[in-house]
């Protein structure tokens, strides 16, 4: 058999060095497009579903959050097979599809299937798709911090840091407590850094890590409410009512249209303590005068308890980058 294979070969020599410098060039075209890594990302064709649930624990969230997705999820084209991760008020659930499944093809039915699925779910918890990326495309990890810049030069009592340890926020707030400074490290994060580090081409998600988010917290005080005759469901509900905005159309005058709206939005806790919640004999009852309102922070999860320890002492925040997965090349099946 090698005989004759290699008398072939020496009798359609042009023929087989012809083959061979195609065999070649399609090699060189393939190298050249192919992608090249430190580390070769090998994971699956997958798309994430993040679910947060706050007030259920991990058996009543994988019966009433994660069956319900992972039932709607089956049947769609090219998936393989699905998993979930339940914890206290999170899960998550991934669904694996075959290779040539094009990803975002996958994370469109997968979104048409989340939405059919939302009536089967407890209120408040609203399913999210996580980012096109994997765990071995985080790529940057930084830290928030406070410091003093050696050319501020600012006096005591300005915004920056204090003689007694506090901060002063450019807004005028003064943070006193580990927890408020790392509050506020949390807000930064979020509303500053994270914005123009996605505005970055290539990536994918930001996750925020540590600190606290921020809230307004309003403690009632219950014997005065029931000295007023008011429950917690009419301060709860007093409250949505006073922190709305909503148009009004607009009024022409002299062909200028004017727009008219009512912006009762609450921007800060002087005045979220001068809501009126309700009037007794024609005088306004604020909310001042019947809960304690203070800022504090939310709650934590399992992850930002563990970068928090992490970091401490000091209070921190750390955020970190995702890069996107690269799109399969022309020549792969899609």
């Amino acid at each position: 058999m090698i005989d004759r294979i290699v008398a072939w070969a020496v009798d359609k020599r042009w023929l087989v060095l012809l083959l061979t410098l195609i065999a070649a060039i399609i090699g060189a075209g393939a190298l050249w497009r192919l992608p090249i890594d430190a580390v070769p990302d090998i994971t699956n064709n997958q798309v994430q579903v993040n679910v947060l649930a706050p007030a259920l624990s991990p058996e009543l969230i994988e019966k009433q959050v994660a069956f319900p997705i992972e039932t709607a999820l089956s049947g769609i084209k090219g998936l393989k097979s699905t998993r979930s991760l339940s914890r206290n008020g999170f899960v998550q659930v991934t669904a694996i599809f075959s290779d040539s499944t094009d990803i975002y093809f996958a994370r469109q039915q997968v979104q048409e299937r989340l939405s059919q699925a939302q009536e089967d779910l407890p209120t408040g918890a609203r399913p999210e798709l996580g980012p096109i990326a994997t765990g071995l495309g985080e790529v940057y990890i930084w830290t928030l911090r406070y410091a003093e810049r050696g050319h501020d030069g600012h006096r005591p009592g300005e915004p920056g840091l204090q003689p007694d340890g506090s901060y002063i926020t450019p807004e005028g707030d003064r943070l006193a407590t580990e927890a408020d400074k790392a509050t506020y490290l949390h807000t930064v994060q979020d509303w500053i850094v994270a914005p123009q580090v996605k505005s970055v081409e290539g990536v994918a998600g930001i996750d925020s890590l540590g600190g606290f988010e921020k809230e307004y917290l309003v403690v009632p005080d219950v014997q005065r409410l029931a000295g007023l005759r008011l429950s917690l469901a009419d301060l709860a509900e007093a409250l949505e009512r006073n922190n709305v905005a909503t148009g009004g159309g607009t009024v022409n005058r002299n062909g200028e249209g004017l727009a008219v709206r009512a912006d009762a939005r609450i921007r800060s806790l002087a005045e979220l303590r001068g809501t009126v919640i309700a009037t007794r004999e024609n005088t306004p009852i604020t909310l001042g005068q019947v809960a304690d309102v203070r800022l504090g922070q939310g709650i934590r999860w399992a992850r930002d308890r563990r970068m928090a320890a992490k970091w401490s002492p000091a209070p921190r925040s750390c955020g970190s980058a995702r890069i996107a997965e690269p799109s399969p090349p022309e020549w792969m099946p899609s």
